[in-house]
């Protein structure tokens, strides 16, 4: 049975580390990767829904990776549950998400995103930072 990664994926610095790190632990577990990036699709501009020259740029940049990846692209419903549908389709082992540094008010309250999928995923989930 093969493992898979599941990323959480955002065209910024928190994708990016989200990616790196990915692309690490799919090397040290020979595992394939499948990337989610989403939008509820209730604004007229979603700055972490990637558009067709970002998702390229990606598709370029794994292919160059030697992981065996996919990246999927999901609008109208909720980004964590998006995330948490292909951790249970795919029978994830490991789910990957950038998230941001917060202050000490800010800690009582992770992003919401992170917060609901740390919940519900049945697999371990490895949160990174950008560095400082």
């Amino acid at each position: 049975m093969s493992t898979t990664i599941v990323v959480g994926w955002t065209p910024d610095e928190y994708g990016e580390v989200a990616v790196e790190r990915a692309l690490d632990e799919a090397r040290l577990r020979d595992a394939d990767l499948v990337l989610v990036n989403g939008s509820r699709g209730d604004a007229y501009v979603d700055e972490h829904f990637a558009t067709a020259k970002q998702l390229a740029e990606l598709e370029q940049r794994l292919a160059g990776s030697g992981v065996v990846h996919e990246v999927r692209q999901k609008v109208g419903t909720d980004v964590a549950e998006a995330i948490l549908a292909v951790v249970d389709e795919t029978r994830a082992d490991l789910v990957v998400l950038g998230i941001k540094r917060r202050s000490p008010v800010g800690k009582l309250l992770m992003g919401s995103v992170a917060q609901k999928v740390l919940l519900g995923a049945e697999c371990a989930v490895l949160t990174v930072k950008p560095p400082r």
